[in-house]
C-alpha cells in the first residue's frame, strides 16, 4: 500500500524529467546505483519539503515537488525527537549550495580512483546534492542510514532507493562496497 500522507522527517524519492533526469540516471547506472529515481527530498511537515536544487536547497510546498515514487515512511523506527531534529536540520540547510562536482566525487569513489584532495575539497565546500542532504539531516539527527563503511555524503538517489528496496546482499557485494568507500 502506497503512503499518501508522510510524517515529518520522512524522505521521498522521485523521478526527474528531461535531460537532467537522464544524466543523473546514466551517472547512477555507471556507478552501479541504477534506480527508477533520480531525486530525493525531506518532508518537514505543514505540507512543505526541503530539497537540494542547483540554485541552492529550498523549502517549497509539496505540491511543487516532483511526484513521489516512494516514501521512507515505515522503513525506519524514528522517535518523535529524531523526527523533530530531522525537520530542524533540513530547514537549517535551506540555501545550501549545490554542486555537480559531488556526483563526480561519488563516481570516483566507486571506481576507487578518487584522490584525497577531491574528497576533501568536496567535503569542505559544504555543497550538497539531494541525496547528500537527506543523508546529512538524518546523520545530524543521530540516524545513520548506511553502515557499509562509506563516507558521509557518498550517497546517490540510487543508494537511497536500494536502502528502501533491499535485495539480498551477498558478502561479495558488501566487500566491494567497502573497497569502494574505504
Amino acid at each position: 500500500m502506497a503512503v499518501t500522507t508522510p510524517l515529518p522527517g520522512d524522505f521521498a524519492l522521485t523521478r526527474i524529467e528531461g535531460i537532467t533526469g537522464r544524466l543523473v540516471a546514466a551517472g547512477q547506472a555507471l556507478v552501479g546505483d541504477a534506480a527508477p529515481v533520480q531525486h530525493a527530498f525531506v518532508y518537514v511537515g505543514m505540507g512543505k519539503v526541503v530539497q537540494a536544487m542547483p540554485g541552492g536547497a529550498e523549502l517549497i510546498p509539496i505540491e511543487e515537488a516532483s511526484p513521489v515514487v516512494q516514501w521512507s515512511s515505515g522503513k525506519f523506527d524514528l522517535t518523535g525527537d529524531q523526527r523533530r531534529k530531522i525537520e530542524q536540520e533540513a530547514a537549517a540547510l535551506v540555501g545550501t549550495p549545490y554542486s555537480f562536482l559531488d556526483y563526480v566525487s561519488i563516481a570516483l569513489a566507486h571506481y576507487r580512483i578518487r584522490p584525497v584532495w577531491v574528497r576533501d575539497f568536496v567535503a569542505d565546500t559544504g555543497h550538497m546534492i539531494c541525496s547528500q542532504l537527506v543523508d546529512e539531516v538524518y546523520l545530524r539527527a543521530g540516524v545513520h542510514l548506511f553502515d557499509d563503511g562509506r563516507l558521509p555524503g557518498d550517497v546517490t538517489p540510487g543508494d537511497l532507493w536500494k536502502l528502501l528496496n533491499p535485495r539480498r546482499v551477498t558478502s561479495t557485494d558488501r566487500d566491494l562496497r567497502r573497497l569502494a568507500y574505504g
